[in-house]
């Protein structure tokens, strides 16, 4: 059976396995040998990475036809209304070089899992942060951080939680997991599909400090 590794990328760390000081790569924190990664994470962003050294379950997971939907906690700065949110949800934003799908966008609580970045986000005194659950099944270039930007919220941070069925749960910052999946073209999860983490906190905003 194919071997996938989840991988719990943190922030700064470039998305291959040939050294770019000066930033991390994958291999100082995946050391395991022709596995490639499923797709892409940008280098400020934080969160779950899959890599396999399987080419027809890379085609698996990201061909767009296949619809793996990718979750992301977003930080974003200041306290987006229902017109924004509204406008995430109905897709036709245009970013330019292409006009997104409708996505999943929701206001959340703090994840509990969620741990310090390392370096901060940047701290504006007196203007409140919120966090998202955005969900989408395209993967265009920083697509989620543009699409907030085009509604009037920047991103500050981002944190990818799932692909597909694969989350992070369980797998602390830097670290990874190996599974066994299915034959390429029936790639699932183990164990079946999870259910959402639990959040902390009061809904809505959470204010800089």
């Amino acid at each position: 059976m194919p071997q996938l590794i989840l991988l719990n990328k943190p922030y700064g760390v470039i998305c291959q396995f040939t050294p770019s000081p000066p930033h991390q790569c994958l291999a100082d924190y995946v050391p395991i040998k022709d596995v490639y990664a499923a797709g892409r994470l940008d280098t400020d962003s934080e969160g779950l990475l899959l890599l396999t050294g399987n080419g027809a379950l890379i085609h698996r997971i990201t061909d767009p036809k296949h619809k793996l939907p990718k979750i992301y906690w977003v930080q974003v700065e200041g306290i987006p209304d229902e017109a924004a949110l509204q406008a995430l949800r109905a897709g036709g934003l245009d970013l330019g070089d292409f006009k997104t799908q409708p996505a999943g966008a929701r206001i959340i609580e703090q994840p509990e899992i969620v741990w310090p970045r390392v370096p901060p986000i940047r701290e504006r005194a007196n203007i409140p942060t919120t966090w998202l659950e955005i969900t989408i099944a395209e993967g265009k270039n920083r697509q989620v951080r543009r699409m907030t930007a085009k509604v009037g919220y920047p991103t500050l941070r981002l944190i990818r939680y799932a692909v597909g069925g694969y989350t992070l749960d369980n797998i602390p910052l830097g670290q990874f997991k190996k599974l066994n999946v299915a034959a390429p073209g029936v790639a699932k999860p183990e164990p079946s599909e999870p259910a959402r983490p639990k959040q902390r906190g009061r809904r809505g905003p959470n204010k800089v400090r």
